[in-house]
This record gives structure tokens, C-alpha cells and sequence, in this order.
């Protein structure tokens, strides 16, 4: 009993210098905040919770802290003329009881909580336990272990709640595994509400626009499933009932990006299954997907529908919506790498067995892309697709994005393209992103008489990211849709233009709200048409 009261008596200068380093820093009036446990356990419940940055003391690494140092020159803000430079550097390299923030610096000025000047405590008297088994202290005086031994009583209660938190969170995980939805799937999903309008003296044609306030939503729910921990298979349900403004305007051109309408019934809106070839390739058969469905599209800032543009020509090139949606298969060679090669082949009535149908005898989108990633700020990318679209799969040569004329040059007559564009994405710092693409295609009519005809297309998008504050983005998109600039039936007599503005105000991690406009000049091609206004504020919850 002896032995170890003296054992306990030469470890104390290390339990006096950690709790005088310590108690210099507790505000006995700070609100107790969650702090990490350096313990066992904590890497077990870590991904159950979500504290605030907090500085880790532990004599081990944990997920959330430095490996242990063994030189008070790894925490990068601890100088040598630091008044507390040498008790430190005693606790760290002597004694092993104090480790930093995971981005190396000890933070020695920012004030503690109760809560977590109880956790350093509760590791330095660990390591003292350790120390007197072995018995490697230096000898001390009894009022040393006398404030060792206060201090211990008076945080007996925040060391046991502490203790009592990580019993209650190994109990909250024991019963989430118990009961989870599933080994190998994930569940997440995504909510718009929207409000829009559309304004003008005029729609195509010179009819008066009559447009009534709307009111639309539109909810997904994917369940993402992994089987071996790179591949991914996507089943994603979707029930939506937004209006399409086409009719009433006249003009495809002022579809928003998010307008879907299944009448409110539930569908499988994509299916699809990813899997790697090692570091080869990526390969993704697709169900219901369409072209760009795993492909890169040169627009991060505006691709999503539900965070990024609120137009449908805004959010990428044309020549990723030719030839729709439909079963097929896409594969990137060296995804990983500065250089990649893709390709993707699509056929919107697969699932189809009558005449002009099917994988072979039906429509069809066959597309290459080669993509160079210059720097980690500059991407370039040329893309060529080849398609043919008949009566069976109907004729769309873009998507619903440019003029009518540009999606069906012939009419309701079997047609085949040649699609040629370049894209690029530039980042300048953190917060500015530059992107935009050209497109140029030749279409040839199959029915009748002899027929072709050549259209083109360009858009430039500016994004200002963490705009006001973080997770805002500004947008704007300026731009000309798919436009038929020569024809031997028709071409577009005049050139409109495209131009949409929003801000994304990032209210929390899973609510935003978008505010736009989308003003389209001259629709499809004429300027005879009225300019139209869009309006719309859309409600994004994912989770």
C-alpha cells in the first residue's frame, strides 16, 4: 500500500502541470457543449453524432484527433516563448497526455468547458494508472497529490456523466444495427416545393398569356445500395405533379429544370447499377437513365434540379438530352485520371418488340466524350453523339430545350443526327465558377423527300459560391438555345436568347431556398414573339 502511495505521489507533476494548463482555461459559466471522449468507444459512436469542432485530449489517436505526438513541434501554434511552453512540452514528450486538433494546432488561448476539462482529467488519470503499474515517477510532495486528489472529487460528477453519455450512445448503436433498414442500402431522398408564374404581353403566336399562380412538388426517394463498397445500385422513386409552362407559352424554351408531373402516382424514375474494373473503369448499366446519368457535364454549379439551375436548357449542354431516356449502357476508361475517355449508348424503346423498336431496330443515342482536366481548376471536353429517332420513340432531337423547329427539323418523320459540342468548367479560388458549352448539329430526314438541315447553340453560366454566406450560390446563365441556322424545309428566322438569374439561400444543411428568373428574348427564334418572364421560388429539403 505504501509502494503505491508513493507511486502515486512522483506521478503528480504530470497531473499538476496538465490540470494547471487546464484550469487556466475553464469558464465555470460557459454552457457544457458536447465534447469527443478519449475512450475506446469514441470511434464507435462518432458517426452517431455531430459536436461542434472541439479539441481532442487524449494519450491515443482517435478518428477525430491527432496520432499522439511525441514533439510539442507538431501542434503548429505552440511557440517557445509561450509561457507554457515547457509544461507542455513536459506533458507531451514526457508524458503523453495531450494531443491536438486534427489540423495540428493545440489552440492553448481558446477557453474550455467544465465538460471538457473533466475529459482531460479523466486521460491524464488513466496514464497515471499506467505510470504506477510501472513505476517510473519522479518524487513529489503530498500537497501535490492533495490538489490531484481535490481536483479528481471536484469533477467526479462530470467525469461520470461523461461516462454515463458514452453508455447511453453504445446502447443508441447496439439498437440501430439491431434494427437497421438494411446492411447494404441507403436511403435518401429529396423534396421540392415550388411556386412560379409566367408574365408577358403575348404567348407564341400572339394569343394572350393566360397564366394563373402555381403551385407544384416533387419528391425522390433513392435507395442506394452497395454490395462490395465501390459499385452502386440506384432505385429511385418519384411522385411529382408540376406543370410543363410549354403549353401555355408556346414554347418549350420556358421549362423550368424541375417540372416533372406523374399525376402524383409513385414511378421508378432511375434505375441503374455502377460497378469499377478496378481503376480502369467505370461501367453503368442503365434501366431508365439518360445520357448524362453518370457521365461529367462540365456545369457542377448548375447540373442539379434541385440545387443548381431552375431552368431546363441552364443546367448542361443539349447534347446529354438527345435521344431522352432509356435502357443502355455508359463506360469511363481512367475516371480517376487527368484524362478520361467515355462512352454511352441509349435506346429509349428497349423494353419495346414491335417493328421499329428495340435494342437494334428502334431509336438510338450512341456518344463519346474525351475529357481533359488541365489543372484541378480547368476542365475541357469534346463530346460526339449519333442518333436516330423515328414515330415509335418520337421526335426530340434536344430534349424539349431549343426552338420547335431545332427538336423535330422534318416534322414527325424518322431523322438522324450528328451532334458535336466542347465544354468547359473553370474554377477561380473557392468561390467563383465559370463554365459553358457550344453545339453544333447536322440532322438528315430518312422518310420523303430529301432533307437536312443544321442547327446550333451555346450558353455561358457564372456561379458566385458561399455568396453572403456559406452554402449560397448566385447564378446566372446567359445564353442561345438549339436554333436551326440552315434548312432546306425551314429555319429559325431570327435568334433568341436565354437569360436566368437565382440565388440559393442555404437556410440549413438540408433546406434551401431558390428565388429566380427566367427571361426568355424573341422565343423560338422569332422576333415577332413577345419577350416572356418566368417566376419562380423553389423549397429544396434533402435528406
Amino acid at each position: 500500500m505504501t509502494k503505491i502511495f508513493w507511486n502515486a505521489l512522483r506521478l503528480s507533476p504530470v497531473l499538476l502541470g496538465a490540470t494547471l494548463l487546464l484550469a487556466d482555461r475553464v469558464q465555470a459559466n460557459e454552457t457544457p457543449a458536447d465534447i469527443v471522449v478519449p475512450t475506446a468507444t469514441t470511434s464507435q459512436v462518432a458517426s452517431q453524432v455531430e459536436p461542434a469542432p472541439q479539441m481532442v485530449i487524449s494519450q491515443a489517436p482517435t478518428n477525430n484527433s491527432l496520432a499522439q505526438v511525441t514533439s510539442v513541434s507538431q501542434l503548429s501554434d505552440v511557440q517557445p516563448t509561450d509561457w507554457a511552453f515547457q509544461a507542455l512540452q513536459s506533458l507531451v514528450e514526457r508524458y503523453g497526455c495531450i494531443a491536438g486538433y486534427p489540423d495540428g494546432t493545440y489552440r492553448g488561448n481558446r477557453a474550455l468547458t467544465r465538460f471538457e476539462f473533466a475529459a482531460g482529467l479523466n486521460a491524464c488519470l488513466d496514464r497515471v494508472n499506467e505510470l504506477i503499474a510501472t513505476a517510473t515517477a519522479d518524487q513529489v510532495t503530498r500537497e501535490d497529490l492533495a490538489t490531484l486528489q481535490r481536483l479528481q472529487e471536484e469533477f467526479a460528477a462530470e467525469i461520470a456523466t461523461l461516462r454515463g453519455r458514452v453508455d447511453a450512445l453504445e446502447a443508441q448503436t447496439a439498437e440501430l444495427e439491431a434494427n437497421q433498414f438494411s446492411t447494404t442500402t441507403v436511403l435518401n431522398g429529396e423534396v421540392i416545393f415550388g411556386i412560379s408564374d409566367v408574365f408577358g404581353d403575348s404567348a407564341v403566336g400572339g394569343a394572350d398569356l393566360e397564366y394563373n399562380t402555381v403551385v407544384g412538388a416533387r419528391a425522390r426517394l433513392n435507395f442506394d445500395t452497395s454490395f462490395g463498397g465501390r459499385d452502386l445500385l440506384r432505385t429511385r422513386l418519384q411522385a411529382a405533379n408540376f406543370d410543363n409552362t410549354t403549353n401555355e407559352t408556346g414554347t418549350a424554351m420556358t421549362r423550368l429544370g424541375f417540372d416533372t408531373n406523374t399525376g402524383n402516382d409513385v414511378e421508378i424514375d432511375d434505375l441503374f447499377y455502377r460497378f469499377p474494373i478496378g481503376n480502369a473503369a467505370l461501367v453503368q448499366l442503365n434501366a431508365n437513365a439518360g445520357l448524362d446519368s453518370g457521365l461529367f457535364t462540365f456545369n457542377p454549379a448548375f447540373d442539379s434540379t434541385g440545387r443548381g439551375s431552375i431552368s431546363r436548357y441552364g443546367q448542361r449542354s443539349s447534347i446529354y438530352r438527345t435521344g431522352g431516356t432509356g435502357a443502355g449502357l455508359s463506360v469511363i476508361l481512367n475516371p480517376e485520371g487527368p484524362f478520361t475517355v467515355s462512352g454511352a449508348f441509349i435506346a429509349p424503346t428497349a423494353n419495346t418488340p414491335e417493328a421499329g423498336t428495340g435494342v437494334f431496330q428502334g431509336a438510338y443515342t450512341a456518344l463519346g466524350q474525351v475529357a481533359l482536366r488541365i489543372s484541378d481548376t480547368f476542365t475541357i471536353g469534346a463530346t460526339y453523339a449519333r442518333a436516330y429517332q423515328n414515330t415509335a420513340s418520337g421526335i426530340n432531337l434536344f430534349g424539349s430545350t431549343g426552338s420547335g423547329n431545332a427538336n423535330a427539323p422534318f416534322g414527325d418523320v424518322a431523322t438522324e443526327a450528328n451532334h458535336y459540342g466542347l465544354q468547359a468548367s473553370l474554377q477561380l479560388g473557392t468561390t467563383l465558377n465559370l463554365s459553358g458549352w457550344a453545339g453544333y448539329s447536322t440532322a438528315d430526314a430518312l422518310v420523303g423527300p430529301a432533307a437536312d438541315a443544321d442547327i446550333f447553340y451555346w450558353a455561358a453560366s457564372l456561379a458566385l459560391q458561399d455568396f453572403g454566406r456559406e452554402g449560397n450560390q448566385l447564378g446566372i446563365v446567359f445564353g442561345q438555345p438549339p436554333r436551326v441556322t440552315e434548312s432546306t424545309i425551314a429555319t429559325d428566322p431570327d435568334i433568341s436568347y436565354h437569360l436566368e438569374g437565382f440565388y440559393r439561400l442555404q437556410l440549413t444543411e438540408n433546406v434551401s431556398i431558390t428565388p429566380g428568373v427566367l427571361v426568355i428574348f424573341n422565343p423560338e427564334h422569332n422576333n415577332a414573339n413577345d419577350t416572356i418572364y418566368v417566376g419562380t421560388l423553389r423549397t429544396t429539403f434533402s435528406f
